[in-house]
């Protein structure tokens, strides 16, 4: 496989057929991602794409989903996306699901026929980066797309037909505008209510503009109780309007929660603040086995 640098992918996407498609991000400037810092956002070669579908296709796996690397291959045109997609159906008939990230701008950059192309043609699902709801953190953390829009492209995959999956960052305000950022940001997520939504924790990374706004003082993450505190006020304010699936497990936080919302809501709120209440480290994941 030609992978090269850093290939991520979703959680969700552990089992599914990993294509780099770009390399690199076309923003690329966000304060706390220091994911691709040293990689020039460019689209490989066609052939060489195809090369790896092949090699990936004849492991006889009989994989159910594929997945389109690298941070945003959504803003590519049209027919390329389509041609990369189609030629993965051809090559492994069982694949019920493509996946890929999808930023605000690229997003909005597609015409609903264009999405709705793309969805015909087996893109399920787009995970969307939106970190928070507040209008200041997102210009701190110069994430390139303030609220209204992050709702506007909601709007768009999910009138697609398509999956929506969208994260936010615990911490990415700091301690200055962390009960902001924890109330606002669960607000937006009612309003878009998508299908699944994951809250990260933002962790500090050397090669990154927020880490060193950290190291002048300019930038404080709040501590372990200050993060679950915005949790709860996050999932308190979130009021979805159709069913979704609520996740913090990932390896950087701190209490892992797996429920379904709305019918979970309480009990997830009632959950935290009890440890919040007792305050007790042994609760919560610890510090050496946080990861990214």
């Amino acid at each position: 496989m030609d992978y090269i640098g850093h290939v991520i992918r979703p959680p969700s996407e552990a089992y599914s057929m990993i294509i780099q498609v770009t390399v690199g991000c076309s923003h690329n400037q966000c304060t706390f991602c220091g994911t691709y810092k040293d990689q020039k956002f460019r689209l490989k070669d066609m052939a060489t794409i195809k090369r790896d579908i092949d090699e990936m296709s004849s492991y006889r796996h009989g994989f159910r989903k594929a997945f389109l690397a690298d941070g945003d291959v959504l803003i590519l045109p049209n027919e390329e996306i389509l041609e990369i997609m189609q030629y993965i159906r051809k090559k492994n008939p069982t694949i019920e699901r493509i996946g890929v990230y999808g930023n605000t701008k690229a997003i909005l950059k597609k015409t609903p026929e264009e999405l709705r192309a793309l969805r015909q043609s087996g893109l399920g699902i787009v995970y969307q980066g939106i970190e928070s709801g507040n209008k200041e953190v997102l210009r701190r953390v110069k994430k390139g797309a303030f609220p209204h829009k992050q709702l506007e492209a909601a709007e768009k995959v999910k009138e697609a037909g398509m999956l929506l999956s969208q994260t936010v960052l615990l911490g990415i305000g700091g301690t200055e505008l962390s009960e902001e950022h924890a109330i606002d940001t669960g607000k937006h997520l009612g309003a878009m209510s998508p299908q699944y939504a994951g809250a990260l924790t933002v962790m500090l990374l050397p090669n990154t503009e927020l880490y060193r706004q950290a190291q002048e003082g300019n930038f404080v993450l709040p501590d372990k109780f200050g993060m679950l505190n915005e949790l709860r006020l996050m999932i308190v304010n979130m009021k979805v309007k159709s069913p979704c699936f609520f996740t913090s497990n990932h390896a950087s936080n701190y209490l892992p929660i797996r429920a379904s919302f709305p019918e979970d809501r309480h009990k997830v709120i009632a959950l935290i603040e009890e440890v919040l209440k007792k305050r007790d480290d042994r609760l919560l994941k610890p510090e050496h086995m946080r990861a990214l």
